[in-house]
């Protein structure tokens, strides 16, 4: 299946890493198609109409303000498989600007291009479905949702690598602080992340806490530090800001 992308940031790439095939790709004007295509093969092409008319799944990676531009562009030839991963930008918004295409909705993160992504995926009652989130599974583990709740789920998976860059630097600067080299702090907390997501898809959170804590031990203390310093709190704020009303 020929994947062509419209727009060549950071998300397309991750995903385009992580399949690892020559791809079609348009950008506007920034050079990074033509990097993407130094790097994977395929084709920087001209025009998104092009894209579109030579691709067998297109990916909307567009600015999602560019909905109605893009759509007018390209709307009236794009009649196979069309994937948005614009944020906040509805199923239905999507399908209405290209009728004629099967539309899915897809809320990546960036760890896709190691394989290692979780999608959400929205797909309506397209006869397509089953293709196409094996196309994505590739990348990692794919989650369906209904449409309404794929900005939530982005509010998890979405901007959860970089909350999770902020505590392994904020851990690792600890470290520092009381003595540890800075790149073995570093491999200490990411492997220790590592390892602990790894036992969490076989055990729940609470089983995994207790599993550590003894009464009245150092991760007991750590974690009364931790609900101090207003972690849960600060967690579901983070939330509250990323997903809105």
């Amino acid at each position: 299946m020929q994947v062509g992308f419209i727009g060549s940031g950071n998300m397309a790439s991750a995903l385009a890493r992580g399949w690892g095939d020559p791809v079609l790709c348009t950008d506007s004007g920034s050079g990074r198609a033509a990097r993407l295509v130094e790097e994977l093969g395929g084709e920087a092409l001209a025009s998104n109409r092009e894209l579109v008319e030579r691709a067998d799944l297109v990916i909307l990676a567009h600015k999602p303000a560019q909905l109605a531009a893009v759509a007018d562009e390209v709307g009236d030839v794009a009649d196979g498989i069309v994937v948005s991963i614009l944020g906040n930008v509805r199923l239905a918004d999507v399908q209405a600007r290209y009728p004629k295409a099967s539309v899915f909705r897809v809320e990546p993160n960036v760890p896709v291009a190691v394989r290692k992504g979780v999608l959400a995926f929205a797909a309506g009652d397209e006869p397509q479905a089953e293709a196409v989130k094996a196309l994505f599974a590739r990348l990692g583990v794919v989650v369906e949702l209904p449409d309404k709740l794929i900005g939530v789920a982005g509010g998890i998976s979405g901007v959860g690598p970089a909350y999770w860059a902020l505590i392994a630097e904020a851990w690792t600067d600890a470290a520092v602080r009381h003595g540890i080299p800075a790149a073995q702090a570093a491999t200490l907390v990411s492997e220790t992340m590592a390892g602990t997501a790894a036992l969490l898809t076989q055990t729940d959170t609470l089983a995994l806490r207790r599993s550590v804590t003894s009464p009245g031990g150092s991760t007991a203390r750590g974690l009364d530090a931790l609900e101090r310093g207003g972690v849960r709190a600060a967690l579901s704020a983070a939330m509250d800001a990323v997903v809105g009303d």
